[in-house]
Protein backbone atom coordinates (compact mmCIF):
# COMPACT_ATOMS: atom_id res chain seq x y z
CA UNK A 1 0.00 0.00 0.00
CA UNK A 2 2.68 2.43 1.02
CA UNK A 3 4.18 1.92 -2.37
CA UNK A 4 1.14 2.25 -4.62
CA UNK A 5 1.32 5.49 -2.50
CA UNK A 6 4.50 6.23 -3.56
CA UNK A 7 4.12 5.95 -6.95
CA UNK A 8 0.93 7.84 -6.87
CA UNK A 9 2.66 11.10 -5.50
CA UNK A 10 5.55 10.52 -7.68
CA UNK A 11 3.28 10.32 -10.84
CA UNK A 12 1.40 13.42 -9.55
CA UNK A 13 4.45 15.55 -9.43
CA UNK A 14 6.56 14.43 -12.32
CA UNK A 15 5.40 17.48 -14.84
CA UNK A 16 4.82 19.19 -12.16
CA UNK A 17 7.01 22.86 -13.39
CA UNK A 18 9.76 24.30 -10.98
CA UNK A 19 8.50 27.96 -10.78
CA UNK A 20 6.08 29.83 -8.99
CA UNK A 21 2.09 29.58 -10.53
CA UNK A 22 1.35 33.05 -10.43
CA UNK A 23 4.16 34.61 -12.14
CA UNK A 24 4.44 31.83 -15.10
CA UNK A 25 1.97 33.73 -17.01
CA UNK A 26 2.11 35.80 -20.42
CA UNK A 27 0.87 39.10 -18.81
CA UNK A 28 4.02 39.57 -16.61
CA UNK A 29 5.15 43.03 -16.98
CA UNK A 30 8.54 44.20 -18.52
CA UNK A 31 11.05 45.08 -16.23
CA UNK A 32 11.60 48.93 -16.11
CA UNK A 33 15.14 50.67 -16.64
CA UNK A 34 17.88 50.10 -13.97
CA UNK A 35 19.34 53.44 -12.36
CA UNK A 36 22.49 54.66 -14.40
CA UNK A 37 22.73 57.99 -12.97
CA UNK A 38 22.50 59.91 -9.58
CA UNK A 39 19.35 61.53 -8.80
CA UNK A 40 17.51 63.29 -5.49
CA UNK A 41 14.42 62.47 -3.98
CA UNK A 42 11.83 63.38 -1.74
CA UNK A 43 11.20 59.82 -0.35
CA UNK A 44 13.09 57.10 -1.33
CA UNK A 45 12.02 53.18 -1.02
CA UNK A 46 14.27 50.04 -1.02
CA UNK A 47 12.44 47.07 -2.02
CA UNK A 48 9.72 46.51 -4.54
CA UNK A 49 7.67 43.93 -2.68
CA UNK A 50 4.09 44.50 -1.43
CA UNK A 51 5.99 46.67 1.29
CA UNK A 52 7.45 48.93 -0.69
CA UNK A 53 5.13 49.22 -3.18
CA UNK A 54 2.17 50.34 -0.83
CA UNK A 55 4.82 52.56 0.94
CA UNK A 56 5.52 54.55 -2.21
CA UNK A 57 1.79 54.49 -3.13
CA UNK A 58 0.07 56.14 0.11
CA UNK A 59 3.21 58.70 0.07
CA UNK A 60 1.81 60.06 -2.98
CA UNK A 61 -1.72 59.72 -1.52
CA UNK A 62 -0.96 61.89 1.49
CA UNK A 63 1.32 64.09 -0.74
CA UNK A 64 0.67 64.14 -4.25
CA UNK A 65 3.64 66.30 -4.98
CA UNK A 66 5.81 64.42 -2.94
CA UNK A 67 8.86 63.12 -5.34
CA UNK A 68 9.47 59.01 -4.47
CA UNK A 69 11.99 56.79 -5.96
CA UNK A 70 11.37 53.01 -5.73
CA UNK A 71 14.72 50.75 -6.09
CA UNK A 72 13.98 46.67 -6.35
CA UNK A 73 17.18 44.71 -6.68
CA UNK A 74 14.89 42.43 -9.52
CA UNK A 75 11.28 43.26 -10.11
CA UNK A 76 8.64 44.03 -8.18
CA UNK A 77 7.05 41.46 -6.77
CA UNK A 78 9.51 38.65 -7.64
CA UNK A 79 10.19 37.52 -4.29
CA UNK A 80 7.34 36.97 -1.41
CA UNK A 81 4.97 38.96 -2.73
CA UNK A 82 4.70 37.15 -5.81
CA UNK A 83 4.36 33.93 -5.35
CA UNK A 84 2.42 33.40 -1.68
CA UNK A 85 -1.12 31.36 -0.95
CA UNK A 86 -2.63 34.89 -1.96
CA UNK A 87 -4.33 35.02 1.53
CA UNK A 88 -4.85 38.54 2.45
CA UNK A 89 -5.32 38.96 6.55
CA UNK A 90 -6.76 41.58 8.41
CA UNK A 91 -4.80 40.29 11.44
CA UNK A 92 -1.46 42.24 11.91
CA UNK A 93 -0.18 39.46 14.61
CA UNK A 94 -0.44 36.80 12.87
CA UNK A 95 -3.14 35.32 14.02
CA UNK A 96 -5.41 36.46 16.71
CA UNK A 97 -4.19 33.65 19.15
CA UNK A 98 -0.67 35.13 18.34
CA UNK A 99 -2.06 38.20 19.27
CA UNK A 100 -3.61 37.67 22.30
CA UNK A 101 -0.89 35.78 24.06
CA UNK A 102 1.37 39.38 23.23
CA UNK A 103 -0.39 42.39 22.74
CA UNK A 104 -3.69 41.31 25.18
CA UNK A 105 -4.06 44.66 26.00
CA UNK A 106 -4.65 46.23 22.87
CA UNK A 107 -5.52 43.36 20.98
CA UNK A 108 -8.82 45.37 20.32
CA UNK A 109 -7.38 48.08 18.69
CA UNK A 110 -5.13 45.98 17.10
CA UNK A 111 -7.95 44.00 15.50
CA UNK A 112 -10.10 47.15 14.62
CA UNK A 113 -7.11 48.81 12.91
CA UNK A 114 -6.28 45.55 11.18
CA UNK A 115 -10.47 45.05 9.65
CA UNK A 116 -10.43 48.50 8.78
CA UNK A 117 -6.65 47.93 6.70
CA UNK A 118 -8.67 44.99 4.95
CA UNK A 119 -11.36 47.43 4.08
CA UNK A 120 -8.77 49.92 2.67
CA UNK A 121 -6.95 47.47 0.67
CA UNK A 122 -10.26 46.37 -0.99
CA UNK A 123 -11.35 50.31 -2.26
CA UNK A 124 -7.71 50.08 -3.11
CA UNK A 125 -7.65 47.03 -5.31
CA UNK A 126 -11.32 48.63 -6.65
CA UNK A 127 -10.28 52.46 -7.09
CA UNK A 128 -6.92 51.20 -9.36
CA UNK A 129 -8.68 48.72 -10.95
CA UNK A 130 -6.63 46.24 -9.89
CA UNK A 131 -7.58 42.71 -11.48
CA UNK A 132 -6.39 40.37 -8.67
CA UNK A 133 -9.18 38.32 -8.14
CA UNK A 134 -10.10 39.48 -4.57
CA UNK A 135 -13.07 37.49 -2.76
CA UNK A 136 -13.80 37.65 0.83
CA UNK A 137 -14.25 34.45 1.69
CA UNK A 138 -12.75 34.33 4.91
CA UNK A 139 -10.64 31.32 6.66
CA UNK A 140 -11.63 28.56 7.87
CA UNK A 141 -9.09 26.64 10.44
CA UNK A 142 -9.89 22.87 10.81
CA UNK A 143 -8.56 20.95 13.55
CA UNK A 144 -6.98 17.00 12.10
CA UNK A 145 -6.31 15.84 15.78
CA UNK A 146 -8.75 15.68 18.76
CA UNK A 147 -6.36 18.13 20.66
CA UNK A 148 -6.82 21.11 18.24
CA UNK A 149 -10.34 21.25 18.91
CA UNK A 150 -10.34 23.18 22.43
CA UNK A 151 -7.39 25.71 20.18
CA UNK A 152 -10.31 25.87 17.70
CA UNK A 153 -12.92 26.94 20.37
CA UNK A 154 -10.57 29.28 22.06
CA UNK A 155 -10.17 31.38 18.85
CA UNK A 156 -13.89 31.58 18.33
CA UNK A 157 -14.74 32.45 22.12
CA UNK A 158 -12.00 35.13 21.06
CA UNK A 159 -13.28 36.36 18.02
CA UNK A 160 -16.92 36.61 19.07
CA UNK A 161 -15.83 38.40 22.26
CA UNK A 162 -14.56 41.69 19.59
CA UNK A 163 -17.96 40.46 17.90
CA UNK A 164 -16.88 39.56 14.34
CA UNK A 165 -19.27 36.90 12.14
CA UNK A 166 -17.59 33.54 13.49
CA UNK A 167 -18.78 30.16 12.88
CA UNK A 168 -17.45 26.96 15.46
CA UNK A 169 -18.20 23.85 13.32
CA UNK A 170 -18.47 20.17 14.72
CA UNK A 171 -17.28 17.02 12.66
CA UNK A 172 -20.26 17.38 10.67
CA UNK A 173 -20.64 20.64 9.90
CA UNK A 174 -17.37 20.60 8.70
CA UNK A 175 -17.27 18.03 6.48
CA UNK A 176 -20.22 19.27 5.04
CA UNK A 177 -18.39 22.59 4.02
CA UNK A 178 -15.32 20.73 2.89
CA UNK A 179 -15.26 16.69 2.34
CA UNK A 180 -12.02 15.65 4.22
CA UNK A 181 -11.81 12.76 5.87
CA UNK A 182 -9.28 13.87 8.21
CA UNK A 183 -11.55 16.95 9.33
CA UNK A 184 -12.77 16.55 13.34
CA UNK A 185 -14.25 20.27 13.40
CA UNK A 186 -13.60 23.85 12.23
CA UNK A 187 -13.57 27.55 13.10
CA UNK A 188 -14.56 30.19 10.10
CA UNK A 189 -13.95 33.42 10.55
CA UNK A 190 -16.09 34.76 8.13
CA UNK A 191 -14.79 38.39 7.48
CA UNK A 192 -11.21 38.74 8.75
CA UNK A 193 -9.34 37.26 5.06
CA UNK A 194 -9.65 37.79 1.73
CA UNK A 195 -8.33 35.33 -1.44
CA UNK A 196 -6.51 37.23 -3.99
CA UNK A 197 -3.78 36.46 -7.01
CA UNK A 198 -0.40 37.42 -5.08
CA UNK A 199 1.54 38.09 -8.21
CA UNK A 200 -1.43 40.70 -9.96
CA UNK A 201 -1.42 42.13 -7.09
CA UNK A 202 1.95 43.30 -7.05
CA UNK A 203 1.83 44.29 -10.81
CA UNK A 204 -1.54 46.10 -9.86
CA UNK A 205 0.25 48.11 -6.83
CA UNK A 206 3.29 48.64 -9.45
CA UNK A 207 0.97 50.36 -12.23
CA UNK A 208 -0.85 52.35 -9.52
CA UNK A 209 2.58 54.15 -8.94
CA UNK A 210 3.91 54.56 -11.60
CA UNK A 211 0.64 56.08 -12.91
CA UNK A 212 0.70 58.76 -9.80
CA UNK A 213 4.21 59.49 -10.37
CA UNK A 214 6.43 57.26 -8.73
CA UNK A 215 9.75 56.53 -10.23
CA UNK A 216 10.44 52.61 -10.06
CA UNK A 217 13.80 51.42 -11.19
CA UNK A 218 14.18 47.87 -11.39
CA UNK A 219 16.78 46.04 -11.74
CA UNK A 220 18.77 47.89 -9.18
CA UNK A 221 19.83 46.85 -5.72
CA UNK A 222 21.04 49.04 -3.37
CA UNK A 223 24.66 48.16 -1.60
CA UNK A 224 25.29 50.38 0.90
CA UNK A 225 23.66 53.77 2.67
CA UNK A 226 25.97 56.47 3.67
CA UNK A 227 25.27 59.78 5.13
CA UNK A 228 25.53 62.85 2.99
CA UNK A 229 27.13 66.42 4.04
CA UNK A 230 23.65 67.50 4.16
CA UNK A 231 22.63 64.77 6.12
CA UNK A 232 20.31 63.29 3.89
CA UNK A 233 21.12 59.54 3.18
CA UNK A 234 22.54 58.54 0.01
CA UNK A 235 21.73 55.23 -1.51
CA UNK A 236 24.59 53.61 -3.53
CA UNK A 237 23.73 50.98 -6.13
CA UNK A 238 25.87 49.49 -9.03
CA UNK A 239 25.55 52.46 -11.74
CA UNK A 240 23.59 55.14 -9.30
CA UNK A 241 23.05 56.39 -6.55
CA UNK A 242 19.82 58.44 -4.74
CA UNK A 243 20.19 61.24 -2.24
CA UNK A 244 16.92 61.39 0.18
CA UNK A 245 16.02 63.05 3.54
CA UNK A 246 13.93 60.00 4.39
CA UNK A 247 14.48 56.25 3.48
CA UNK A 248 11.51 53.49 4.05
CA UNK A 249 13.66 50.07 3.94
CA UNK A 250 11.20 47.28 2.64
CA UNK A 251 13.44 45.00 2.20
CA UNK A 252 11.69 41.22 3.97
CA UNK A 253 13.63 38.76 4.87
CA UNK A 254 16.71 40.28 2.83
CA UNK A 255 19.29 42.64 5.12
CA UNK A 256 20.37 44.10 1.81
CA UNK A 257 22.73 47.43 2.96
CA UNK A 258 21.15 47.41 6.21
CA UNK A 259 22.89 43.81 8.54
CA UNK A 260 21.50 45.27 11.79
CA UNK A 261 18.27 43.35 10.51
CA UNK A 262 20.18 40.19 10.99
CA UNK A 263 19.64 40.28 14.27
CA UNK A 264 15.72 40.01 14.34
CA UNK A 265 14.63 38.63 10.86
CA UNK A 266 15.13 35.10 10.71
CA UNK A 267 14.94 34.14 6.37
CA UNK A 268 12.87 30.45 6.15
CA UNK A 269 11.93 28.57 3.36
CA UNK A 270 8.23 27.85 2.06
CA UNK A 271 7.00 25.40 -0.34
CA UNK A 272 4.02 25.02 -1.86
CA UNK A 273 2.12 22.89 -4.75
CA UNK A 274 -0.52 24.05 -7.85
CA UNK A 275 -2.79 21.22 -9.01
CA UNK A 276 -4.20 21.17 -12.15
CA UNK A 277 -7.78 22.93 -12.98
CA UNK A 278 -10.40 20.93 -11.16
CA UNK A 279 -13.02 19.15 -13.35
CA UNK A 280 -16.78 19.70 -12.30
CA UNK A 281 -16.82 16.31 -10.60
CA UNK A 282 -13.58 16.69 -8.99
CA UNK A 283 -14.85 19.94 -7.49
CA UNK A 284 -18.14 18.30 -6.73
CA UNK A 285 -16.31 15.49 -4.64
CA UNK A 286 -14.95 17.75 -2.07
CA UNK A 287 -17.66 20.35 -2.03
CA UNK A 288 -16.00 23.74 -0.79
CA UNK A 289 -18.54 25.95 -2.79
CA UNK A 290 -17.91 28.90 -0.49
CA UNK A 291 -14.07 29.03 -1.44
CA UNK A 292 -12.87 29.67 2.21
CA UNK A 293 -9.65 29.68 2.66
CA UNK A 294 -8.19 26.66 4.81
CA UNK A 295 -5.77 26.12 7.37
CA UNK A 296 -5.07 23.14 9.56
CA UNK A 297 -4.57 23.90 13.51
CA UNK A 298 -1.73 21.91 13.87
CA UNK A 299 2.26 23.50 15.26
CA UNK A 300 3.13 22.43 11.03
CA UNK A 301 0.28 23.65 9.48
CA UNK A 302 -1.13 23.53 6.05
CA UNK A 303 -2.17 26.44 4.02
CA UNK A 304 -4.73 25.79 0.95
CA UNK A 305 -6.99 27.68 -0.99
CA UNK A 306 -9.01 27.57 -4.55
CA UNK A 307 -7.71 29.55 -7.31
CA UNK A 308 -10.54 31.26 -9.56
CA UNK A 309 -10.03 28.53 -12.43
CA UNK A 310 -10.21 26.13 -9.41
CA UNK A 311 -6.53 24.86 -8.86
CA UNK A 312 -5.97 23.87 -5.27
CA UNK A 313 -2.48 25.70 -4.48
CA UNK A 314 -1.10 23.58 -1.24
CA UNK A 315 1.63 24.81 1.04
CA UNK A 316 3.20 25.15 4.57
CA UNK A 317 4.47 22.68 6.84
CA UNK A 318 7.84 22.75 6.30
CA UNK A 319 9.38 25.80 7.78
CA UNK A 320 13.20 25.39 6.70
CA UNK A 321 16.30 27.41 7.94
CA UNK A 322 19.68 27.33 6.47
CA UNK A 323 22.38 28.04 8.65
CA UNK A 324 23.87 32.05 8.80
CA UNK A 325 20.86 32.84 7.59
CA UNK A 326 21.65 31.84 4.04
CA UNK A 327 19.71 32.60 1.30
CA UNK A 328 20.14 31.16 -1.99
CA UNK A 329 18.31 30.53 -5.70
CA UNK A 330 18.83 26.74 -5.15
CA UNK A 331 17.30 26.49 -1.76
CA UNK A 332 13.73 27.53 -3.80
CA UNK A 333 13.51 23.72 -4.60
CA UNK A 334 13.41 20.94 -2.14
CA UNK A 335 11.74 17.83 -3.36
CA UNK A 336 11.64 15.93 -0.01
CA UNK A 337 9.49 18.73 0.75
CA UNK A 338 7.54 18.46 -2.37
CA UNK A 339 7.17 15.04 -1.97
CA UNK A 340 5.52 15.39 1.46
CA UNK A 341 3.10 18.00 0.74
CA UNK A 342 1.88 15.77 -1.97
CA UNK A 343 1.50 12.70 0.24
CA UNK A 344 -0.31 14.90 2.48
CA UNK A 345 -2.43 16.70 0.00
CA UNK A 346 -3.88 13.34 -1.06
CA UNK A 347 -4.43 12.37 2.59
CA UNK A 348 -6.55 15.20 3.39
CA UNK A 349 -8.17 14.67 -0.44
CA UNK A 350 -7.99 11.17 -0.99
CA UNK A 351 -10.96 11.87 -3.63
CA UNK A 352 -8.99 13.55 -5.38
CA UNK A 353 -6.67 10.29 -6.97
CA UNK A 354 -5.25 11.00 -10.45
CA UNK A 355 -5.14 15.14 -9.91
CA UNK A 356 -1.39 16.18 -11.12
CA UNK A 357 0.53 19.19 -10.12
CA UNK A 358 1.41 21.70 -12.48
CA UNK A 359 4.12 23.89 -10.35
CA UNK A 360 5.93 23.57 -7.30
CA UNK A 361 8.03 26.15 -5.58
CA UNK A 362 9.36 27.33 -2.67
CA UNK A 363 10.55 30.84 -1.44
CA UNK A 364 12.55 32.83 1.89
CA UNK A 365 9.81 34.71 3.98
CA UNK A 366 11.11 36.72 6.77
CA UNK A 367 9.87 35.57 10.84
CA UNK A 368 11.05 37.10 14.21
CA UNK A 369 11.09 35.96 17.57
CA UNK A 370 7.48 37.30 17.87
CA UNK A 371 6.10 36.01 15.04
CA UNK A 372 4.55 38.86 13.78
CA UNK A 373 5.74 41.79 12.13
CA UNK A 374 8.42 44.87 14.45
CA UNK A 375 9.30 48.14 13.46
CA UNK A 376 12.55 50.57 13.83
CA UNK A 377 14.02 53.42 12.42
CA UNK A 378 18.03 54.37 11.82
CA UNK A 379 19.98 57.09 10.87
CA UNK A 380 18.05 59.64 13.55
CA UNK A 381 14.81 58.73 12.21
CA UNK A 382 15.67 59.37 8.65
CA UNK A 383 15.00 55.88 7.97
CA UNK A 384 12.31 53.51 8.61
CA UNK A 385 11.97 49.70 8.27
CA UNK A 386 9.24 47.14 8.70
CA UNK A 387 10.15 43.37 9.19
CA UNK A 388 9.33 39.95 9.96
CA UNK A 389 5.49 39.45 8.77
CA UNK A 390 6.02 36.00 9.06
CA UNK A 391 3.99 35.04 6.19
CA UNK A 392 0.97 37.48 6.71
CA UNK A 393 2.46 40.17 4.65
CA UNK A 394 -0.23 40.43 2.57
CA UNK A 395 -2.49 42.60 4.06
CA UNK A 396 -0.46 43.63 7.47
CA UNK A 397 2.01 45.13 5.04
CA UNK A 398 0.05 48.03 4.34
CA UNK A 399 -0.21 48.90 7.94
CA UNK A 400 3.25 48.61 8.31
CA UNK A 401 3.88 51.46 5.42
CA UNK A 402 1.27 53.36 6.88
CA UNK A 403 3.17 52.95 10.47
CA UNK A 404 6.93 54.17 8.46
CA UNK A 405 5.25 56.99 6.84
CA UNK A 406 4.10 58.33 10.47
CA UNK A 407 7.94 57.65 11.86
CA UNK A 408 9.30 59.07 8.83
CA UNK A 409 7.36 62.67 9.04
CA UNK A 410 7.48 62.75 13.06
CA UNK A 411 3.67 61.71 13.22
CA UNK A 412 2.02 60.81 16.58
CA UNK A 413 -0.58 58.91 15.66
CA UNK A 414 -2.32 56.02 17.25
CA UNK A 415 -0.31 53.50 14.93
CA UNK A 416 2.45 55.13 16.62
CA UNK A 417 1.38 54.67 20.21
CA UNK A 418 0.89 50.71 19.52
CA UNK A 419 3.10 49.07 21.52
CA UNK A 420 3.28 46.55 18.83
CA UNK A 421 4.97 49.22 17.11
CA UNK A 422 7.32 50.64 19.78
CA UNK A 423 8.47 47.14 20.88
CA UNK A 424 10.71 44.76 19.27
CA UNK A 425 11.35 41.03 19.17
CA UNK A 426 14.51 40.25 21.21
CA UNK A 427 16.85 39.46 18.77
CA UNK A 428 18.41 35.59 17.86
CA UNK A 429 21.74 34.39 19.08
CA UNK A 430 24.59 33.88 16.30
CA UNK A 431 25.74 31.26 15.18
CA UNK A 432 25.87 28.90 15.18
CA UNK A 433 23.73 28.71 18.68
CA UNK A 434 20.85 30.53 16.07
CA UNK A 435 21.05 27.43 13.62
CA UNK A 436 20.71 24.90 16.45
CA UNK A 437 17.67 26.54 18.32
CA UNK A 438 15.92 26.81 15.47
CA UNK A 439 16.24 23.25 14.52
CA UNK A 440 15.58 21.95 17.87
CA UNK A 441 12.73 24.58 17.57
CA UNK A 442 11.40 22.54 14.49
CA UNK A 443 12.13 18.80 16.30
CA UNK A 444 10.00 20.01 19.38
CA UNK A 445 7.01 21.70 17.31
CA UNK A 446 6.81 18.15 15.13
CA UNK A 447 6.89 16.26 18.64
CA UNK A 448 4.15 18.84 19.81
CA UNK A 449 2.01 17.86 17.19
CA UNK A 450 2.79 13.82 17.65
CA UNK A 451 1.59 14.01 22.16
CA UNK A 452 -1.33 15.60 21.50
CA UNK A 453 -0.33 19.19 22.00
CA UNK A 454 1.81 18.91 24.88
CA UNK A 455 4.95 21.21 24.78
CA UNK A 456 8.74 20.10 25.58
CA UNK A 457 10.56 22.21 28.05
CA UNK A 458 12.45 23.55 25.35
CA UNK A 459 9.04 24.76 23.81
CA UNK A 460 8.06 25.90 27.62
CA UNK A 461 11.20 27.89 27.77
CA UNK A 462 10.80 30.06 24.54
CA UNK A 463 7.28 30.57 25.65
CA UNK A 464 8.56 32.60 29.08
CA UNK A 465 11.19 34.40 27.51
CA UNK A 466 8.53 35.95 24.89
CA UNK A 467 10.57 33.34 21.38
CA UNK A 468 7.63 30.86 20.93
CA UNK A 469 7.45 29.82 17.29
CA UNK A 470 5.23 28.19 15.10
CA UNK A 471 6.23 26.06 12.35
Amino acid sequence: MQAKGSKLWASALSEAAPTPYWTDRPERPAPTEPLTTATDADLAVIGGGYSGLWTALLAKERDPDIDVVLLESGMCGHAASGRNGGFCAASLTHGLANGVERFPDEIADLERLGRRNLDEIEKSIAHYGIDCDFERTGEMEVATAAHELEWLRESHDSALALGYRTELLDRDAVRQEVHSPTYLGGWWDRDGIAMLDPARLAWGLRRACMSLGVRIYEGTPVQRISKSHSGALLLHTPHGEVRAPRVALCTSAFAGPFPKLSRHVVPVYDYALMTEPLTAEQLESIGWQRRQGLGDASYRFHYYRLTKDNRILFGGYDAIYHFGNRIAPTLESNEATFGTLARHFFQIFPQLDGVRFTHRWGGVIDTCGRFCAFFGSAYRGRLAYAAGYTGLGVGATRFGAQVMLDQLWGLDTERTRLRLVRSRPLPLPPEPLRSAGIHLTRWSLARADARQGRRNLWLKTLDYTGLGFDS
